[in-house]
């Protein structure tokens, strides 16, 4: 057996003995109700309370498999460094419930005069613990535990759905349940950005289009975007990690690329009234039960409809089977009807600022009377026209991660000078992106990349075309600006000396997450794709001033 060092003992003994007597007891944490057998709390609570004036002197928490020595170490706190307002002092007796503590503690502690007696009871400790289990079986379960097991398994079913592959934000599918006082629930999905994943499950149209239009305003951005989240009026699952991951040391990290065992499913409720809780009651969770369950089965039968670039008019009735458990006087089941909403989706497009001004060009309908492109030289055709366009710079550290994890293309080797390397960065809608990328690579990819001057001469007026030149000649136009504009010299005179700095060498990120948060800032987990290109001087392109020409 273990003993102290005489040195120690020696220093024990000079502790003020008082005429106390002392519980000890090691027992096994309590775990609240309603808990998932994976996330009970496993350990043991070791307690030291001083029953002569009722305080509780040391508190430790150990894993059961842990030996009979941490009593003795929580015991030692509990003398030396007692918890407030006690004092440092030894107890003339010792109380244990446990036999072998008992004899355990005889064995270590015989040199410091204290008395190890059994009992039965510990009545402060027991009544400590009598107060521990109320306080939890007065906790509400975060969900009813009768529905704890199948909300997990419709959570996990929709988590390998992945609706976030193919669904925006705006693409809204409302469900139509008609029951427990919930008409129709509008459905977002969460994850295209590859950032936070999930379904809400908004209670009105209304509730929708005001947070979207709040969130996606620059002016209310700032200091109003937790006001916004609270006055939402929705219900939600969302995934989370089991690890907790470090930021710094995981940039880029993204949760669809763990395995399953390590994702978490979180259910709870907003309402501008009650706030963000994430707890559902009876009610609720049966209302998620079935949004879930009818949700799954329309994204099933309509996957490959869904991931076409258009969000096409679809409706489905399903009938819902409840759980047993549910004590439901109405049925066994009930009728569930999703439906797609493309004109809702339409709506919010509008309300993020996606429709073109009167004075922008319209590059797709070629038949319109009106002159369609200013430059009838250059592919307009490519770039999305509600792409968010700009001159920017990428670091090094990042453009090497982009080089492990995006569609990299690269062009040879440069030389990294200056802050990073220069790059066009174009974000758009995922399908979209998706679809430019597909255009450059079967035009072979991407040659350079550079700016031309260009000319109207039925408003006087110069401008200075952004241009990419692909590996089979074309020149596609991603920009158009005027040169005498201060913002765009600035940008451009920032762009040729970091040019300059590689040597020729630039690069073009195509990048998602245009209606999200991220919008006009594309984290590097947006970026899709890296083309690496060369520096073409309006000589190196060699079409001389375009002209804007009237169409005949």
């Amino acid at each position: 057996m273990t003993s102290f060092n005489r040195s120690t003992s020696r220093r024990l003994k000079k502790l003020n003995q008082i005429p106390s007597v002392w519980e000890g007891d090691r027992r096994p944490l309590l775990s609240p109700p309603g808990q998932s057998p994976e996330s009970e709390v496993k350990g043991e609570c070791i307690l030291w309370v001083d029953g002569t004036q009722g305080i509780v002197r040391g508190m430790d928490v150990v894993a059961p498999e842990t030996g009979p020595e941490a009593v003795v170490r929580t015991l030692m706190r509990a003398m030396e460094h007692p918890h407030s307002p006690a004092k440092p002092a030894r107890p003339q007796r010792i109380v244990v419930r446990d036999r072998e503590i008992q004899f355990y503690l005889r064995g270590v502690l015989q040199d410091l005069d204290i008395a190890i007696e059994h009992s039965p009871e510990l009545p402060l400790i027991d009544e400590l613990f009598r107060g521990f289990a109320e306080i939890l079986d007065s906790q509400v379960p975060d969900l009813p535990p009768q529905y704890v097991q199948v909300l997990r398994e419709k959570a996990f079913a929709i988590w390998q759905a992945a609706p976030w592959e193919f669904l925006e934000e705006q693409q809204i599918l409302s469900i139509e349940i008609n029951q427990w006082d919930v008409g129709t629930l509008y459905a977002s999905v969460m994850g295209m950005l590859g950032m936070e994943y999930g379904i809400l499950l908004y209670r009105s149209e209304e509730s929708l289009k005001q947070f979207r239009a709040t969130v996606l305003r620059d002016d209310e951005l700032q200091g109003h975007l937790e006001e916004a989240f609270l006055k939402q009026d929705c219900l939600f699952l969302t995934f989370e990690s089991t690890d907790e991951m470090d930021d710094d040391e995981d940039e880029f990290f993204d949760l669809a690329d763990l395995p399953l065992s390590d994702i978490e499913p979180t259910f709870g409720n907003i309402h501008p009234l009650e706030g963000l809780r994430s707890v559902l009651y009876d009610e609720e969770a049966l209302v998620v039960l079935v949004a879930l369950e009818s949700l799954y089965r329309f994204l099933r039968d309509h996957r490959r409809q869904l991931n076409d670039d258009t969000f096409p008019n679809l409706s489905r009735r399903y009938r819902i089977a409840l759980p047993e458990s549910s004590n439901n006087d109405l049925a066994k089941s009930i009728p569930v009807v999703v439906s797609t909403m493309p004109q809702l989706a339409e709506e919010l497009e509008e309300i993020a600022g996606f429709s073109l001004d009167d004075d922008d060009y319209d590059y797709e309908d070629e038949d319109d009377d009106e002159e369609t492109s200013p430059f009838q030289l250059l592919r307009n055709d490519v770039i999305p026209e509600d792409s968010f366009v700009s001159l920017s710079v990428v670091s090094w550290k990042i453009l090497d991660d982009l080089r492990k994890g995006a569609n990299y293309h690269a062009v040879g080797e440069m030389t990294q000078a200056g802050d990073g390397l220069p790059v066009i960065l174009i974000q758009t809608s995922r399908p979209k992106a998706k679809t430019l990328i597909e255009s450059i690579e079967q035009a072979g990819g991407l040659r350079g990349i550079g700016f031309n001057p260009g000319a109207d001469p039925f408003d006087d007026r110069d401008y200075d075309l952004g241009l990419l030149k692909t590996k089979n000649d074309e020149l596609i136009l991603f920009g158009e600006y005027e040169d005498d504009d201060p913002i765009h010299i600035e940008e451009r005179q920032k762009w040729n000396q970091r040019c300059q700095n590689t040597q020729g060498y630039c690069g073009l990120i195509i990048a998602k997450g245009l209606t999200g948060s991220s919008r006009g800032n594309p984290q590097p987990r947006d970026m899709m794709a890296l083309f690496e290109a060369r520096f073409l001087s309006p000589r190196d392109i060699g079409l001389g001033t375009l002209q804007l020409m009237p169409q005949l």
